[in-house]
This record gives C-alpha cells, structure tokens and sequence, in this order.
C-alpha cells in the first residue's frame, strides 16, 4: 500500500510540474537560427542566407503568452542569383501571442506573429536601395515537456502573408506579395523553448 500511495504521489506531482510550464507569471525563451544555401546544378551562382532571431515571451494568463522576436538576417547571391543586387541585410521584429491546450506532458500551441523586416540591399559595398517586409503568421503545432523548464516543440509555417518592398535608389519601388498555407508534416519546424 505504501508504493502504491509514493507511486500516486509522485505521478501527482509529475503532473503538476508539467502543467506549470504554462501559468501566469512564467516567462518562454527561445528563438530560431536557420541557414540556407542554395546552389543548381550546371549554372552559374550560388546563394547563403543565415538568419537569427531569439524570442522572449511572458504569460499574461494560464496558457496565454505575448512576446517578441529581435533578431538579423544576411543574404548574399552571386551569379545568376543576383538580380536585384547581391547583398540584403535585414533587422527583424516579431511580435507574437501563443495560446496553449491542453494538460499534462503533451500541449497543442497555435501562435500568431507579426513579423515584420527594414534592410539594405546592395551590389557589392555600393547600396542600391532599402527594403521593408511585413506579414502575419499562424502557426499550429505541439510542445511536449519532458522536464518542467524544457518544451520540445514540432510545428508547421500554417497560415501566412507576406508583403516586401524594394525601395530602389533610383527609379520604382517594387512590391512583392506572397500568401500560402504551410501544412507539409514532412518538413516540420523542431525548436526547443526554455520556461521560467
């Protein structure tokens, strides 16, 4: 009887650790690198992108959280790539609110995020115009707890609009809009997020 009472205590307890990664006052930290290189066979250019944009976020309410990314990206396009310049740097502003369900071990998130991008674009050092990107973002996915400061979470892009502004030195600006719907569970976002 006594193993079984420690063994109920200890599941209770397990439990509540999990569930307290998500209540008013907490704080989420986190954020997302990324790398991309693209290269197509038997043509002439190659194209780098890195990208880092840590995130900060704080629990208004039990499972409700806002918060925001800062962070820079840096492409470079030589050869064939390089159509409107071959260097863009841009700074970067996200703000979100995420809505968690769920209990135990194992929570769904659906996140919203503004993210929104002011850079330079140049052809070698010699600047030839700035760029202005927003858009919005909603994304599905789950977070699973393994310890009470830790969430490991799988997600997909979801819902998003983008819309991007090359102000050109000289001559017109030219805007680009993007909307899509990214559900593909073949190529899952996996991040991890540290509670406090």
């Amino acid at each position: 009887m006594k193993k079984l009472f420690l063994t109920l205590s200890a599941a209770v307890a397990v439990t509540f650790a999990a569930n307290a990664q998500t209540e008013k006052g907490k704080t989420i930290l986190g954020g997302n690198v990324s790398y991309d290189y693209t290269k197509v066979k038997d043509a002439d250019g190659e194209a780098h992108a890195l990208g880092i944009l840590p995130s900060v976020g704080f629990f208004v309410s039990d499972n409700f959280a806002i918060g925001t990314g800062i962070g820079y990206s840096y492409q470079e396009n030589t050869g064939s790539f390089a159509f409107d310049g071959n260097k863009l740097g841009v700074f970067s502003v996200a703000p979100f609110a995420r809505l968690y369900k769920g209990d135990g071990d194992f929570k769904f998130f659906g996140q919203l995020s503004v993210p929104m991008g002011w850079g330079t674009a140049k052809d070698g050092d010699t600047k030839i115009g700035n760029t202005e990107q927003y858009g919005a973002e909603l994304a599905p996915g789950f977070a699973y707890f393994p310890t009470s400061k830790i969430g490991i979470e799988l997600s997909v892009r979801g819902l998003y609009y983008q819309n991007t502004t090359l102000k050109p030195e000289e001559g017109g600006n030219v805007t680009t809009n993007s909307f899509g719907l990214n559900a593909n569970s073949l190529a899952p976002r996996i991040g991890v997020q540290f509670y406090f």
